[in-house]
């Protein structure tokens, strides 16, 4: 588990690393900031009600690098930032403790760039996980490492006082470890935010650059090839950790610079099925399950693909059309990373769940042709 979450955030680095490699002759200008927040967890799930006994709060220190154009992306998406993130929270609760984030993130910026919406990606440790003997009342951490998500939409000013400037608004911050291993309700943190921020560079007289584009971006329909692989846990708390394999091929159609469009199927061999037939059939033996149903499934989906220079972020709603065994529903989203090598290869990680219930992170490779 330790590694899994370890490379997750290491991905979501390098990729966000990968976006400066055309901004040698950028200016360098950076910012920190300092937020405060204080809110409410989300009751998404009726099982965690007893973990919801106070007000979290906690504080977000970051460190962002400025865009000015002096690339081939930034400006399509209104010069973002981009930097690193960690975060303190404490839970108001004896159960689930304290957590502590480190994060890669983006801002994005609106309405004359008094609006920033931030988005984050990381790896989160809990001091207070779930132990069976001494902690079982936590059914929402399973394990001490985690992923970690969060969004950030706050109104910005800078440069109020010489370089210093304030900001507010609302946060989400989401812990799970995608079901690598139970239990796994997971938690979401819904925040107001207070903050200042600090240039640690004069910017003023630094110009936006707007390039003029001459390259089409519209692309004859792809075929894409994906292998997909991980390790995950049934709901069951000490059912073990087994191995899983996705085949998924689709074609894409590219509509521009940023979007592309997909639709295709894929094949999912899940082991850990296997175990969870197994124990429903013998715990409810005149239940649904009666302990002979295949453990694959096969789903088709449709997809959008948002490319931002070697990154692109990919969102899919799919529905399963083989289905032997009911488990979780039969329609199925999956969110992620890609990272593109080449014009051809690409490395992706995923999130695959079921509405709000994680299933697999996955980790994998494949081709565009």
């Amino acid at each position: 588990m330790k590694k899994v979450v370890f490379f997750i955030f290491l991905y979501s680095c390098f990729c966000i690393a990968q976006e400066t490699t055309s901004t040698t002759t950028s200016p360098k200008a950076a910012t920190l900031d300092v937020n405060y927040f204080s809110g409410s967890i989300a009751r998404h799930n009726d099982d965690i009600l007893h973990l919801i006994t106070g007000h979290p709060e906690g504080f977000i220190v970051s460190y962002n690098q400025k865009t000015f154009g002096f690339d081939d992306w930034s400006q399509f998406y209104n010069y973002p930032d981009y930097g690193v993130s960690f975060s303190y929270q404490n839970l108001q609760n004896e159960f689930l403790g304290e957590n502590l984030a480190l994060y890669a993130h983006y801002n994005f910026y609106f309405l004359n760039r008094n609006l920033m919406l931030r988005i984050g990606q990381g790896i989160a440790y809990t001091t207070n996980p779930y132990d069976k003997v001494e902690n079982f009342r936590n059914i929402a951490f399973g394990s001490r490492l985690m992923s970690s998500t969060y969004v950030m939409l706050n109104y910005k000013k800078e440069n109020l006082f010489k370089q210093i400037g304030v900001q507010a608004g609302l946060s989400l911050i989401h812990y799970s470890n995608a079901n690598v291993k139970a239990p796994n309700t997971s938690i979401n943190t819904i925040a107001f935010n207070i903050g200042v921020n600090y240039n640690l560079e004069d910017t003023s007289l630094i110009e936006y650059q707007k390039q003029e584009v001459t390259q089409s971006f519209v692309e004859p329909i792809k075929f894409n090839f994906v292998l997909r692989a991980g390790i995950n846990e049934s709901d069951a708390i000490g059912s073990g950790q087994y191995g899983f394999t996705v085949l998924s091929a689709y074609a894409d159609k590219r509509l521009g610079r940023k979007s592309a469009i997909q639709l295709g199927t894929e094949v999912f061999f899940s082991n850990f099925l296997k175990e969870w037939i197994r124990y429903r059939s013998i715990a409810f033996p005149n239940g649904e399950v009666q302990g002979d149903e295949d453990y694959k499934r096969v789903g088709v989906f449709v997809g959008h693909e948002l490319f931002i220079n070697k990154l692109s972020i990919i969102t899919q709603l799919g529905y399963y059309v083989y289905y032997p065994v009911d488990f979780e529903g039969q329609t199925y989203i999956r969110v992620g990373m890609k990272r593109y090598f080449g014009k051809k290869w690409f490395a992706a990680v995923t999130l695959k769940s079921h509405a709000a219930k994680a299933e697999a992170v996955e980790f994998g490779v494949g081709i565009r042709l």
